[in-house]
């Protein structure tokens, strides 16, 4: 174990601390990352953290949690992408209870469908070398 990230080869992230952390930067509001702590060593894992305002993680080793899905990753459904979406169809008449649970399914459909895009590799700032990623759960 070392107080130095570099010694990182590969990084281990819950699937659903990974789309909690994506999920959450799409609100305003202080910045979710995955965290990893020292004492550092070759593989860690990497927790849900939102980031201190008073630097109180100067020690540790942060990864956006986006950078670990590829750009081919869809986008969150916004209410006002999921409230579009719902009055362009013509089955069903728009309306707000309607749009709550066409919005739910689509974020449900979201969360899901993320995971099919997360990268196998990932360079952080604090590593001179591309780390592994690997995702637990399902």
């Amino acid at each position: 174990m070392a107080p130095d990230p570099s010694v990182v080869r590969s990084l281990a992230v819950s699937a659903e601390d990974l789309v909690a952390a994506l999920e959450a930067n799409t609100r305003d509001g202080p910045e979710t990352v995955l965290r990893a702590t020292p004492p550092y060593s070759g593989r860690m894992r990497a927790r849900l953290h939102v980031v201190q305002a008073d630097g109180g993680d100067d020690e540790t080793l942060h990864v956006a949690p986006e950078r670990l899905v590829a750009d081919t990753a869809p986008p969150y459904p916004t209410p006002d992408d999921t409230a579009d979406e719902l009055r362009a169809g013509e089955e069903t008449t728009y309306s707000v209870e309607r749009h709550r649970t066409y919005h739910e399914r689509r974020v449900d459909e979201w969360r899901a469908e993320i995971l099919d895009h997360v990268v196998e590799t990932v360079t952080v700032a604090a590593v001179d070398h591309e780390l592994t990623g690997s995702l637990l759960g399902p």
